[in-house]
Formats: structure tokens, sequence, C-alpha cells
């Protein structure tokens, strides 16, 4: 089977991405800056420059304020899948903040191209992640692909984002750019902040509630990276979230049903409050932003996950 070579591997998406890779055969190597630490959490032993925490998956190292990524693992790759990049909701977006975002995302693309073009390797495709934070708040009819980015911060960051991996064409390699709904799972993740206060019986519904939230389960999340990298013919951009959109009231009350059964109690979170608390991240909270999925549907991508209930049902029973 081939070689999947991840950034960003070690995070929620990178981690079920790998996790589905190895289940279908394929072998996976995790890029890390620190490959040794990493993988001693799976008790891992080193071989030279790679670290094998299993038969079919190791971790090589990369340094990109050093501009290098190690040889063999670049040489051995048949596909690169493009994840790294600091979370956009871990903290306050203060002027540092907001550059370190961008930045994770430009230099490592940067990095990716630079490295294609200087070493011999194989590689076919790259599939790049970017997110729905390119479009603005909802214009009266669901965003397509061909829909331009919005000029506020997440917006120019996906842009950036987007650009930065461009120059990889230019190396005659496929490129595949997908634009990730709000993903839902488990391990982290917007699921984690909504379930907290319904760990105590309480439903936070924010702002209005009507919000329009384009979401996609992990698992299907995780096939459509699989699927972009099986299908020959995919490139390009393509939106990936469930063809349902829901909304924020009806996210969080399935939410706190699914957990309490009957026994939760709902109140809302007022605008203001969230502005308070969240600064200008709380634009992208409170913004309303549903997105065509069909295009990706026409390539043969089925969700086993359509609707919002199906995946809240799957996830938390």
């Amino acid at each position: 089977m081939p070689t999947v070579l991840i950034t960003g591997g070690t995070g929620m998406i990178g981690t079920a991405l790998s996790r589905q890779l190895l289940q279908q055969g394929y072998d996976v190597i995790i890029l890390s800056r620190n490959p040794i630490k990493t993988a001693s959490q799976y008790g891992a032993t080193s071989q030279q420059n790679s670290f094998r925490p299993s038969g079919n998956m190791y971790y090589a190292k990369w340094d990109i304020d050093g501009g290098k990524i190690d040889a063999q693992a670049i040489a051995q790759a048949d596909y690169i899948v493009h994840l790294a990049g600091e979370g956009v909701a871990k903290k306050r977006w203060t002027k540092k903040r907001k550059q370190e975002i961008m930045e994770s995302r430009t230099k490592t693309s940067d990095l990716l191209y630079k490295s294609l073009s200087t070493q011999p390797n194989k590689v076919k495709a790259i599939v790049s992640a970017s997110a729905i934070g390119y479009y603005g708040p909802d214009h009266g009819k669901p965003f397509t692909e061909e829909d331009p980015a919005t000029n506020d911060f997440l917006g120019s960051t996906c842009k950036a984002w987007e650009d930065s991996i461009e120059s990889v064409k230019t190396l005659g390699k496929r490129l595949v750019k997908l634009r990730l709904g709000i993903a839902l799972s488990n391990e982290g993740g917007a699921l984690a902040e909504f379930k907290k206060p319904a760990r105590i019986g309480m439903a936070a519904v924010l702002g209005t509630g009507n919000q329009a939230v384009s979401w996609i389960h992990i698992d299907d999340l995780c096939r459509a990276f699989i699927h972009a990298i099986e299908t020959p013919e995919m490139e390009g951009v393509f939106n990936l979230a469930a063809p349902n959109v829901t909304n924020n009231r009806e996210l969080t009350l399935g939410i706190a049903k699914a957990m309490n059964g009957k026994f939760y109690f709902p109140f809302k979170v007022p605008t203001f409050v969230l502005k308070l608390m969240m600064g200008e991240m709380s634009i992208e909270v409170l913004k309303s932003t549903t997105v065509d999925s069909s295009k990706l549907q026409k390539t043969g991508f089925n969700f086993i996950f359509p609707t919002v209930g199906s995946a809240l049902k799957h996830l938390i029973g």
C-alpha cells in the first residue's frame, strides 16, 4: 500500500486520519519537531532518523524554522496530507496570536514546496486542509467553492493558507484543498466545548442560536481525505461539510438531550457576553455560514452521517 506523509498528524484530525489510514493498510509518516518525544508517547524506539511505534507508522523530523524535512520521509511518501496549523480557538486573538496562526500555515506550506522541489520524491498528490472560515456570513444561498474569501481575519488566513500551497502544482503535483466545516469528534474540538455545560445538565445556546453551523463528523472528514487520495480525478477546492446544515440551537440542544435525556436546562449566552469573553473570535461563533458540498458528492463521495442527529447518536449515543 502507498505511504502517506502527514503534517499536523498529532492533532485531533491527524490522529483520527492516521488511524483510518492504518486500518486500510496504508503506511503513515507523521512529521514532528521532536519525533523522539512524540513517538515515546506510544512506546516507540528510535531507528536512526525515524521512530516507529507500529509496523506501518513512524515519526520523522521536520524543522520549520530551519527549513528542513527528513529527506528519507520525503523520499518514501506517495501522498502528503497537509494539516499543520496552530489551533484557531485555543487562545484569544492577540496580534501575536494572529501572526502565529497565519505563519503556522503558510510557513509549513512553503517548507513542503521547498522540500519537494529540492529532494528526490515520488509524491503524486497533496491534500491540504483549509476551512469554511474562508467564507463570510450567509448571503442568501449556500457558499460554493467559487465564492470569494471574506476579508476578515479567518477569511484572509484561509486564503493565504490555500495560496501558499498552490506552488506545488508547478512541480506537477495534483493538489486538492478541502475546506472543512466544524469537525465533531469525541477526542476534542468543538464538540468537547459543547459537552462541558451539558455535563452539568445545561445547554448553552450562543447568541440567538439561529446561526447556521456547517459541520462534519470526524469519520466522514477522514474518509473524504482518503477519498481525495484515491480519486485521481479530484483536483482543486472542495467544501467538506455534511449536506444537512444545522444551527447553534439545534446542535446545542441535541448534545444536551443525547447526554441527559429530558433532564437539561437551556439558556442563552447573550451576544455582548460572548464579545466580552472572546473578543474578535466571537465573530466566528456568531456567524452563520452555510456551504454547498455537492461538488464533493459528485466525485462519488457519500456521507455516512448526513444529519446532525445521526452524528450525535453515533458520537454520544
